[in-house]
Protein backbone atom coordinates (compact mmCIF):
# COMPACT_ATOMS: atom_id res chain seq x y z
CA UNK A 1 0.00 0.00 0.00
CA UNK A 2 2.78 1.74 1.06
CA UNK A 3 4.36 1.72 -2.32
CA UNK A 4 1.36 2.37 -4.40
CA UNK A 5 1.03 5.50 -2.24
CA UNK A 6 4.54 6.75 -3.09
CA UNK A 7 4.02 5.84 -6.76
CA UNK A 8 0.93 7.96 -6.89
CA UNK A 9 2.77 11.06 -5.44
CA UNK A 10 5.69 10.74 -7.60
CA UNK A 11 3.19 10.26 -10.79
CA UNK A 12 1.41 13.82 -9.48
CA UNK A 13 4.21 15.46 -9.00
CA UNK A 14 6.07 14.77 -12.70
CA UNK A 15 2.08 15.25 -13.88
CA UNK A 16 2.41 18.76 -11.68
CA UNK A 17 6.25 19.73 -13.38
CA UNK A 18 5.04 18.71 -16.94
CA UNK A 19 2.19 21.21 -16.51
CA UNK A 20 4.10 23.73 -15.71
CA UNK A 21 6.73 23.36 -17.74
CA UNK A 22 5.61 25.72 -20.89
CA UNK A 23 5.22 27.95 -18.30
CA UNK A 24 9.01 27.94 -16.94
CA UNK A 25 10.13 28.32 -20.43
CA UNK A 26 8.00 31.40 -21.07
CA UNK A 27 9.01 33.01 -17.65
CA UNK A 28 12.68 31.98 -19.32
CA UNK A 29 11.73 33.87 -22.63
CA UNK A 30 10.57 36.85 -20.46
CA UNK A 31 14.24 36.78 -18.81
CA UNK A 32 15.76 36.85 -22.10
CA UNK A 33 13.70 39.40 -23.37
CA UNK A 34 14.05 42.11 -20.42
CA UNK A 35 17.46 41.37 -20.03
CA UNK A 36 18.78 41.72 -23.66
CA UNK A 37 17.32 44.71 -24.24
CA UNK A 38 18.26 46.05 -20.60
CA UNK A 39 21.45 47.65 -21.76
CA UNK A 40 20.25 49.64 -25.14
CA UNK A 41 16.67 50.22 -24.19
CA UNK A 42 15.34 49.87 -20.70
CA UNK A 43 18.40 50.96 -18.72
CA UNK A 44 18.58 54.27 -21.48
CA UNK A 45 14.98 55.33 -21.62
CA UNK A 46 15.00 54.95 -18.07
CA UNK A 47 17.70 57.69 -17.76
CA UNK A 48 16.01 59.69 -20.38
CA UNK A 49 18.82 59.21 -23.06
CA UNK A 50 17.03 57.22 -25.37
CA UNK A 51 16.01 59.36 -28.48
CA UNK A 52 12.15 59.84 -28.83
CA UNK A 53 11.21 57.36 -31.91
CA UNK A 54 7.74 56.43 -31.34
CA UNK A 55 7.22 53.83 -34.00
CA UNK A 56 10.45 52.09 -31.71
CA UNK A 57 8.95 52.67 -28.41
CA UNK A 58 5.45 51.19 -30.01
CA UNK A 59 7.42 47.81 -31.51
CA UNK A 60 9.41 47.53 -27.98
CA UNK A 61 6.31 48.18 -26.04
CA UNK A 62 4.61 45.08 -28.41
CA UNK A 63 7.36 42.78 -28.41
CA UNK A 64 7.82 42.96 -24.38
CA UNK A 65 3.90 42.79 -23.88
CA UNK A 66 4.19 39.40 -25.85
CA UNK A 67 6.56 37.37 -24.00
CA UNK A 68 4.38 38.95 -20.55
CA UNK A 69 1.19 37.43 -22.54
CA UNK A 70 2.73 34.33 -23.74
CA UNK A 71 3.76 33.62 -19.92
CA UNK A 72 -0.09 34.44 -18.80
CA UNK A 73 -1.51 31.86 -20.61
CA UNK A 74 0.75 29.41 -19.92
CA UNK A 75 0.29 29.70 -16.48
CA UNK A 76 -3.05 29.63 -17.40
CA UNK A 77 -3.38 26.52 -18.99
CA UNK A 78 -0.86 24.78 -16.47
CA UNK A 79 -3.23 25.94 -13.88
CA UNK A 80 -5.82 24.41 -15.86
CA UNK A 81 -8.22 27.47 -16.57
CA UNK A 82 -8.22 26.14 -20.30
CA UNK A 83 -11.61 27.93 -20.90
CA UNK A 84 -10.30 31.20 -19.80
CA UNK A 85 -7.33 30.21 -21.86
CA UNK A 86 -8.89 30.24 -25.12
CA UNK A 87 -11.21 33.33 -24.16
CA UNK A 88 -8.19 35.10 -23.67
CA UNK A 89 -6.37 33.69 -26.93
CA UNK A 90 -7.88 36.37 -28.90
CA UNK A 91 -5.78 38.90 -27.76
CA UNK A 92 -2.76 36.88 -28.68
CA UNK A 93 -4.86 36.68 -32.53
CA UNK A 94 -4.70 40.93 -32.24
CA UNK A 95 -1.30 41.09 -30.36
CA UNK A 96 0.60 39.01 -33.00
CA UNK A 97 -0.84 40.80 -35.79
CA UNK A 98 0.35 44.13 -34.76
CA UNK A 99 3.86 42.98 -33.95
CA UNK A 100 4.07 41.60 -37.68
CA UNK A 101 2.80 45.10 -38.96
CA UNK A 102 5.02 46.97 -36.61
CA UNK A 103 8.40 44.86 -37.11
CA UNK A 104 7.78 45.48 -40.64
CA UNK A 105 7.81 49.38 -40.51
CA UNK A 106 10.59 49.18 -38.01
CA UNK A 107 12.35 47.29 -40.39
CA UNK A 108 11.77 49.58 -43.44
CA UNK A 109 12.80 52.59 -40.60
CA UNK A 110 15.52 51.28 -39.99
CA UNK A 111 16.71 50.87 -43.70
CA UNK A 112 15.72 54.25 -44.53
CA UNK A 113 18.10 55.37 -42.07
CA UNK A 114 20.67 53.51 -42.92
CA UNK A 115 20.17 55.13 -46.60
CA UNK A 116 20.14 58.38 -44.91
CA UNK A 117 23.55 58.01 -43.91
CA UNK A 118 25.10 57.10 -46.73
CA UNK A 119 25.26 53.09 -46.57
CA UNK A 120 22.33 52.23 -48.39
CA UNK A 121 23.10 48.75 -49.35
CA UNK A 122 24.08 47.81 -46.23
CA UNK A 123 20.59 48.63 -44.89
CA UNK A 124 19.24 46.60 -47.76
CA UNK A 125 21.38 43.66 -46.67
CA UNK A 126 20.52 43.64 -43.32
CA UNK A 127 16.90 44.17 -43.77
CA UNK A 128 16.23 40.23 -44.36
CA UNK A 129 17.16 39.12 -40.53
CA UNK A 130 13.93 41.54 -39.24
CA UNK A 131 11.42 40.56 -42.52
CA UNK A 132 12.35 37.04 -42.19
CA UNK A 133 11.88 36.96 -38.44
CA UNK A 134 8.70 38.36 -38.53
CA UNK A 135 7.85 35.69 -41.47
CA UNK A 136 8.97 32.56 -39.47
CA UNK A 137 6.86 34.54 -36.28
CA UNK A 138 4.04 34.92 -38.42
CA UNK A 139 3.97 31.12 -40.04
CA UNK A 140 4.62 29.64 -36.81
CA UNK A 141 1.86 31.38 -34.94
CA UNK A 142 -0.44 30.88 -37.56
CA UNK A 143 0.13 26.98 -37.34
CA UNK A 144 -0.31 27.39 -33.11
CA UNK A 145 -3.81 28.76 -34.19
CA UNK A 146 -4.47 25.93 -36.70
CA UNK A 147 -3.60 23.32 -33.96
CA UNK A 148 -5.51 25.11 -30.88
CA UNK A 149 -7.72 22.27 -30.37
CA UNK A 150 -4.55 19.74 -30.07
CA UNK A 151 -2.69 21.25 -27.37
CA UNK A 152 0.52 19.42 -27.61
CA UNK A 153 1.35 20.57 -30.83
CA UNK A 154 -0.22 24.11 -30.17
CA UNK A 155 1.97 24.35 -26.90
CA UNK A 156 4.57 23.31 -28.61
CA UNK A 157 4.31 26.09 -31.77
CA UNK A 158 3.83 28.62 -29.53
CA UNK A 159 6.78 28.33 -27.27
CA UNK A 160 8.71 27.72 -31.15
CA UNK A 161 7.44 31.21 -32.21
CA UNK A 162 8.27 33.26 -29.09
CA UNK A 163 12.08 31.66 -29.12
CA UNK A 164 12.22 32.87 -32.51
CA UNK A 165 11.90 36.79 -31.25
CA UNK A 166 14.66 35.94 -28.80
CA UNK A 167 17.63 36.34 -31.13
CA UNK A 168 17.61 40.52 -31.11
CA UNK A 169 17.53 40.07 -27.44
CA UNK A 170 21.09 38.17 -27.04
CA UNK A 171 22.41 40.30 -29.88
CA UNK A 172 21.77 43.32 -27.91
CA UNK A 173 24.61 41.43 -25.21
CA UNK A 174 27.15 40.49 -28.20
CA UNK A 175 26.68 44.12 -29.41
CA UNK A 176 27.03 45.87 -26.05
CA UNK A 177 29.74 43.87 -24.90
CA UNK A 178 31.63 41.97 -27.08
CA UNK A 179 31.59 43.54 -30.43
CA UNK A 180 34.20 46.25 -31.10
CA UNK A 181 33.70 50.00 -31.61
CA UNK A 182 32.71 50.42 -35.10
CA UNK A 183 31.25 52.81 -37.31
CA UNK A 184 27.51 53.79 -37.65
CA UNK A 185 25.00 51.71 -39.36
CA UNK A 186 23.52 47.71 -39.62
CA UNK A 187 25.78 45.17 -38.50
CA UNK A 188 26.95 42.62 -41.35
CA UNK A 189 24.67 40.22 -41.42
CA UNK A 190 26.76 37.15 -40.04
CA UNK A 191 27.24 38.06 -36.81
CA UNK A 192 23.24 37.67 -36.07
CA UNK A 193 24.09 34.18 -36.36
CA UNK A 194 25.69 34.11 -33.28
CA UNK A 195 23.44 35.36 -31.24
CA UNK A 196 20.53 33.52 -32.61
CA UNK A 197 22.05 30.22 -31.66
CA UNK A 198 22.87 31.38 -28.05
CA UNK A 199 18.86 32.11 -27.62
CA UNK A 200 17.78 28.45 -29.20
CA UNK A 201 19.55 27.44 -26.45
CA UNK A 202 16.26 27.50 -25.20
CA UNK A 203 14.85 25.14 -27.77
CA UNK A 204 17.95 22.72 -26.97
CA UNK A 205 16.15 22.74 -23.36
CA UNK A 206 12.66 21.75 -24.81
CA UNK A 207 13.57 19.05 -27.15
CA UNK A 208 16.03 17.70 -24.14
CA UNK A 209 12.94 17.88 -21.91
CA UNK A 210 10.38 16.05 -24.68
CA UNK A 211 13.45 13.29 -24.71
CA UNK A 212 13.52 12.14 -21.42
CA UNK A 213 10.14 12.45 -20.78
CA UNK A 214 8.11 11.03 -24.20
CA UNK A 215 11.13 9.17 -25.23
CA UNK A 216 11.81 11.07 -28.25
CA UNK A 217 11.49 14.89 -29.14
CA UNK A 218 8.23 15.89 -30.44
CA UNK A 219 7.89 16.81 -34.77
CA UNK A 220 7.07 20.49 -33.59
CA UNK A 221 10.88 20.96 -32.62
CA UNK A 222 12.54 18.77 -35.18
CA UNK A 223 10.78 20.37 -38.19
CA UNK A 224 10.20 23.60 -36.87
CA UNK A 225 13.64 23.78 -35.39
CA UNK A 226 15.23 23.06 -38.62
CA UNK A 227 13.10 25.47 -40.96
CA UNK A 228 14.22 27.85 -37.85
CA UNK A 229 17.98 27.32 -38.39
CA UNK A 230 17.32 27.14 -42.04
CA UNK A 231 15.96 30.86 -42.51
CA UNK A 232 18.81 32.11 -40.26
CA UNK A 233 21.80 30.38 -42.27
CA UNK A 234 19.92 31.25 -45.49
CA UNK A 235 19.79 35.15 -44.61
CA UNK A 236 23.28 35.27 -45.30
CA UNK A 237 23.61 33.82 -49.01
CA UNK A 238 20.36 35.46 -50.12
CA UNK A 239 21.06 39.13 -48.48
CA UNK A 240 24.00 39.52 -51.13
CA UNK A 241 21.61 38.13 -53.96
CA UNK A 242 21.07 40.91 -56.58
CA UNK A 243 17.25 39.47 -56.23
CA UNK A 244 17.18 40.89 -52.96
CA UNK A 245 18.99 43.97 -52.99
CA UNK A 246 15.88 44.54 -56.13
CA UNK A 247 13.24 43.50 -54.11
CA UNK A 248 13.93 45.15 -50.88
CA UNK A 249 15.14 48.62 -53.05
CA UNK A 250 11.98 48.53 -54.43
CA UNK A 251 10.27 48.52 -50.84
CA UNK A 252 12.64 51.69 -49.83
CA UNK A 253 12.40 53.42 -52.84
CA UNK A 254 8.20 53.02 -52.00
CA UNK A 255 9.15 54.30 -47.99
CA UNK A 256 11.42 57.22 -49.27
Amino acid sequence: MTTLIDDQRTHASATSHAQYFYFYMALSCVAVAFLGFAPTYFVPMAAGKFPPMPVVHFHGLLFFAWTLYFAFQSWLAASGQVVRHRTTGMIGVSLATAMVISGFLVAVSAMKRSAEIGMRDEGIAFVIVPLSGMLFFAVVFTLAIGYVRQKEIHKRLMLLASISLLDAAVARWFLTFLAPPGPAGPPPVPVTIPPAFVAYLLLVAAIVYDWRTNGRPHPVYVYGGIALIAVKLLNWPISTTAAWHSLAGGILAMAQ
